[in-house]
């Protein structure tokens, strides 16, 4: 028997969101999963909502009659937020009629439990669900990425800008983001053949993907030789300097190019923009900036990082 002195990884528990306004019901499911999964809680519907929004769990137990906003509610917010939409919600509740049952489906429940509990019911059926969410998760997943690079594609970005920038605009915190473009790529491609221009597109990808650190940082490419970093809660002169080191990184990769008017290596023109995203805004005036700004920096010698003046600069 071979052994290791290398520490074991912690193996990822599934996250459990469990939401009812009686703490006993909690207890007692919280009893039943705690060996197997990570376990949040919550006594009302805003609770639940936020400990969503924030934890992003993997399956959500939710009681159906509670004060306030009850469990019917809650499923229709959670169903109606693109960054919730997908959390499966099973109900657990003393409510067993038919027409009630049908309620739940219909606001987008997978299932409806009724109290008393069955606990080796309730574990089969979590179990089930968590399974098809998997499966789910990686059909969505092959979906959203770009074929070429294995990063992020701009199906993926549209949809991450526009939580992004909901999340700036409810918490008044900016979002930056970065437009990239391939220096002189037709003439790489035309020089090199197309075999090498997508390996280079490759290695661009990688490149923009290990130098974002921050959580919720998304480099994606955009289509074509162009690439776009989602950079939350940023300001503009950070954002600036985080274009102008995947600038450095990407020249001093130093893949050759020799047809190459701005340097003898691959480099990039980057187009930078941030702002709070107010309510006479859209993500699409973020994109314009950035734009205009990657079109200033190519016509002013590429292989640089250009940044949107704030308004009123």
């Amino acid at each position: 028997m071979t052994t290791s002195n290398e520490p074991e990884l912690p193996t990822l528990r599934p996250r459990l969101l469990l939401v009812d306004d009686q703490p006993i019901n909690i207890q007692i499911l919280y009893q039943l999963f705690q060996d197997d999964f990570e376990i949040f809680m919550a006594t009302d519907g805003q609770q639940a909502l936020a400990v969503c929004e924030r934890e992003s769990p993997d399956l959500i137990l939710l009681d159906v009659v509670m004060p306030g906003m009850d469990g019917l509610e809650v499923c229709r917010r959670l169903k109606a937020s693109p960054a919730t939409r997908t959390i499966p919600v099973i109900f657990v509740t003393g409510q067993n009629a038919p027409n009630e049952e049908a309620a739940g489906l219909e606001v987008g429940a997978v299932d409806f439990i009724s109290k008393p509990i069955s606990p080796p019911v309730v574990k089969a059926r979590v179990k089930t669900q968590l399974k098809l969410k998997a499966l789910t998760d990686q059909l969505r997943d092959l979906a959203f990425v770009d074929s070429l690079t294995g990063i992020p594609n701009r199906r993926r970005f549209d949809e991450a800008c526009s939580q992004e920038w909901n999340f700036g605009r409810r918490h008044n915190v900016p979002l930056g983001l970065i437009l990239i473009d391939v220096d002189h790529f037709k003439a790489y491609n035309d020089h090199y053949g197309h075999q090498a221009g997508d390996a280079t597109l490759q290695a661009v990808a990688t490149t923009l993907k290990s130098s974002l650190r921050r959580p919720r940082e998304l480099a994606t490419r955009f289509g074509g030789e162009e690439f776009a970093c989602l950079l939350p809660s940023i300001a503009l002169s950070d954002a600036l300097q985080i274009a102008s080191s995947l600038c450095r990184a990407i020249q001093e990769a130093g893949l050759p190019h020799e047809l190459s008017t701005t340097a003898s290596v691959v480099t990039v023109s980057a187009g930078v923009a941030s702002e709070i995203p107010g309510p006479e805004r859209s993500p699409a005036d973020l994109l314009k900036q950035a734009d205009a700004c990657l079109y200033q920096a190519k016509s002013q010698g590429r292989n640089r990082a250009i940044a949107a003046l704030p308004d009123g600069a």
